[in-house]
């Protein structure tokens, strides 16, 4: 029985150029020569959400096919032990789904962005605190003396 699927590619970036493209044209054949290959999208190079192998960023690719079990099992078999793929995931497509959206192409955010709301965060987290009555602030922050004694 024959259905269609979405495989999501994840190839390291830092690999060499001619692995990288054998893992992705070995994909491609794969699909080719046992189902039908439906769309194919390169999402480009991303920073993932986590590191895989001490990797911060991965080159997504995003194929549609058509294809049955001996396909799916190939294909598992097969990229599990390929150099160049950090991870792989095979999702059966509902009747009707349409086709994902490519990722939203947002700049990441500068780091003066990033600490200023950090900051504005931190003084309305300070605001929104409840009051310290002098005693609790003075405990709070007693520091012991270098000495040892307790005065």
């Amino acid at each position: 029985m024959s259905g269609v699927y979405d495989l999501m590619l994840l190839v390291d970036p830092t690999a060499p150029e001619e692995r990288q493209s054998a893992a992705i044209s070995e994909a491609e054949s794969m699909i080719n020569s046992g189902g039908e290959l439906v769309a194919s999208y390169d999402w480009g190079t991303r920073r993932m959400a986590y590191e895989i192998d001490h990797r911060p960023e991965a080159d997504y690719r995003l194929y549609q096919f058509r294809g049955d079990n001996a396909l799916l099992e190939r294909l598992n078999q097969r990229l599990r032990i390929l150099d160049g793929v950090l991870r792989f995931r095979i999702i059966k497509q509902k009747p009707g789904q349409p086709t994902p959206p490519p990722p939203d192409q947002q700049s990441p955010r500068r780091r003066e962005e990033r600490e200023a709301q950090d900051t504005k965060v931190a003084a309305r987290a300070a605001a929104d605190a409840p009051p310290m009555d002098e005693e609790a602030e003075g405990e709070a922050y007693a520091v012991p003396s270098a000495s040892g004694d307790d005065e």
